[in-house]
């Protein structure tokens, strides 16, 4: 994966990372994570109380960081016995996208290249995960979102460059978009995914895109030239922030699809983002440079014109 990180950064990244940042924004460093026990952080979920709810994807863990920054292992998926070696593109076992209910309830993906294992997963506190649906093992399933009023679940597969959705209580996943936008160019294709107005929202690491479904419109590309996108997340005035894996920026998008970095030091290959109040909270997982995987905390940009 380094390896195609590395090409994906060298061969579509360089004009990003040499974009001038916007305004000067505090962050830091809440927690560093431990690269030998596989804690490389994946994907987030957050709790009322600032609890951060995480996917350690080299582990196959689910993982609490309370708001002082201490972890808690919550699950550990059983690791294949070739070790994952059928993961399309990765070659490894990983837990991936992670949603949180309201009642405390966690969702969240797992990767195995096994047909037995590969799936959504449901994980009520103080219990042991469940799976809910099956998905293709040939697949790799990666983002997760909820639509709450349609109580459906909706996910990306890298691999098979697909959208599928799945019904709250579980079963079987329906393809809900295989469009061509979707599909990987060479590694990885259809990534994070967020559910907002309506509307949702995915993007392609392959194609440094943003995209837009609603419903009976043809997709709509908001942004391109996004090397390495990743995960994405809404500010409240509408705003999007984008994590940008080999470029290792995170940046916020505007409604032209203009694409500016937040000034961040110590992001190491980040993946994923959430929003609480005015605080972006942002993984780094470290895939590509190998170097301290860690949770920052970046004050979210404001509005133009606003102090």
């Amino acid at each position: 994966m380094r390896t195609r990180l590395l090409a994906l950064a060298l061969t579509t990244g360089m004009a990003l990372a040499a974009a001038a940042p916007s305004a000067a924004t505090p962050s830091r460093i809440a927690v560093h994570f431990d690269l030998a026990k596989g804690q490389q952080p994946e994907n987030i979920a957050l709790a009322p109380d600032g609890t951060a709810y995480v996917t350690f994807a080299a582990a196959r863990q689910v993982a609490a960081i309370s708001p002082k920054g201490s972890i808690r292992i919550l699950a550990t998926l059983p690791a294949p016995a070739d070790g994952g070696a059928d993961v399309p593109a990765l070659g490894f076992a990983l837990t991936t996208g992670i949603v949180r209910a309201d009642d405390g309830t966690l969702h969240f993906l797992y990767a195995s290249g096994d047909p037995e294992t590969t799936g959504l997963y449901r994980l009520k506190p103080g219990q042991k995960p469940r799976r809910i649906a099956a998905l293709p093992a040939d697949g790799l399933p990666n983002g997760l979102a909820y639509d709450g009023p349609a109580k459906t679940f909706y996910l990306t597969d890298s691999a098979l460059g697909t959208i599928s959705a799945v019904p709250l209580k579980g079963g079987v996943a329906k393809v809900w978009s295989s469009a061509p936008e979707l599909a990987p160019a060479g590694f990885l294709g259809a990534n994070g995914i967020k559910v907002r107005d309506g509307a949702i929202w995915a993007t392609n690491l392959d194609k440094g895109t943003l995209l837009r479904f609603r419903p009976g419109r043809p997709v709509e590309v908001r942004a391109t030239g996004l090397a390495g996108i990743d995960d994405i997340a809404f500010t409240r005035d509408d705003q999007v922030v984008a994590t940008l894996n080999a470029p290792n920026q995170v940046v916020t998008i505007d409604a032209a699809g203009r694409a500016k970095p937040l000034p961040a030091t110590g992001l190491q290959n980040p993946t994923s983002v959430a929003l609480r109040g005015r605080t972006l909270y942002v993984l780094s997982a470290a895939y590509l440079t190998g170097t301290d995987p860690n949770l920052m905390l970046i004050e979210a940009p404001r509005p133009a014109g606003r102090g």
